[in-house]
């Protein structure tokens, strides 16, 4: 059965017109759902407005939401990852991150339960793929993040497509879930506060780009050389670095967003000074932002290596070759990863 959460206005409108309801009670009724961050209670709902029997409709035809969070668990840091369950299956993983602004916090939410990429380093892929997540199951995500955060008195300014799954290979329900979570009359978070991350999937950048909903894009890199990534990064075999930075860049020029790359940094891997260069080479006064994120350890990985972080001076003199490059750049704290929240430890199951 499908939820108010998997409705946007025009559809919402049509059904109530098949099951003969007035389609102008559409409109406050998302009004509401989203006010009330998706916590919606027909009973609650005055007759006065929408009448006995739309009531009586959308309480036996049209449950609120589809997802409960099922385990909640706060680092160290006040990051806080959650477990949500959906009656259509599955569970996923979000986060929410308190921002440096007391009033504000970042959420971070899947597209997926499982991942297909099999990137060796992140442990989404360690289960393999389940399926693709619904809009509304994203949609109720943001919703039960921004809730979490009001309960913590600060307000989700912010949103990244990076928990588990590749957003692009769920492009339609990923673009429909951003225009309820965008929109002024939804979701109301805005366009600008949207990042969407993919590991390099050509055809689907191109069509985000074409979809006029000008979010940001993260390009996760994580080496500059086609040997390197293709062991770290599968994909890589199809569309290799220099196919999936043109078709970042080509985003960028078609949007106006600065291209942000993200470049997770392994001891011993993709941490050489000749790798630095190598990629400053390739970014270096392009307008691109370089997002350093040191290692978040995971265990072994598909092929059953262990990867390391490396030492803070490793980091910094990566971060600095790449400065001297002309790279923008800066080095990703860790939030969460106490608790296995932090970038590629998401696995959608309690530990």
């Amino acid at each position: 059965m499908a939820a108010l959460s998997d409705f946007d206005l025009g559809t919402l409108e049509s059904q109530f017109q098949q099951w003969g309801l007035k389609a102008a009670h559409a409109r406050p009724l998302l009004r509401r759902f989203y006010d009330a961050d998706g916590c919606l209670d027909y009973a609650d709902l005055p007759l006065d407005e929408f009448g006995r029997s739309t009531l009586r409709t959308l309480d036996r035809q049209l449950p609120p939401r589809q997802s409960k969070i099922l385990y909640r668990h706060a680092s160290g840091d006040a990051t806080t990852k959650i477990l949500i369950g959906f009656t259509g299956g599955g569970a996923v993983e979000s986060v929410l991150m308190p921002a440096y602004r007391p009033d504000r916090a970042a959420g971070c939410v899947s597209s997926q339960i499982g991942c297909a990429m099999g990137c060796d380093f992140c442990a989404s892929t360690l289960a393999g793929f389940e399926r693709h997540l619904e809009a509304g199951e994203i949609v109720e995500q943001y919703l039960h993040l921004r809730a979490l955060a009001a309960g913590a008195g600060r307000r989700l300014a912010t949103l990244v497509f990076m928990g588990m799954g590749e957003p692009l290979h769920n492009l339609p329900n990923v673009i429909a879930a951003i225009q309820r979570i965008a929109h002024p009359e939804t979701g109301a978070l805005g366009w600008r506060q949207i990042t969407v991350s993919t590991v390099g999937i050509v055809p689907g950048i191109d069509e985000l780009a074409r979809s006029g909903l000008n979010v940001h894009l993260a390009l996760s890199l994580h080496a500059p050389d086609d040997e390197t990534r293709s062991r770290l990064v599968p994909v890589n075999r199809r569309w290799p670095v220099q196919e999936i930075l043109a078709a970042g860049f080509r985003y960028a020029r078609i949007t106006g967003r600065v291209l942000n790359i993200e470049y997770c940094l392994m001891r011993g891997i993709n941490d050489s000074p000749l790798q630095a260069d190598l990629l400053a080479h390739l970014v270096g006064g392009r307008g691109a932002h370089v997002n350093l994120i040191p290692y978040n350890p995971i265990g072994a990985g598909l092929s059953g290596k262990v990867y390391v972080r490396p030492e803070a001076v490793e980091v910094e003199s990566f971060y600095q070759r790449l400065r001297l490059g002309g790279v923008v750049t800066h080095v990703r704290r860790p939030r969460g990863n106490d608790v296995s929240a932090a970038c590629g430890q998401l696995a959608g199951a309690i530990r």
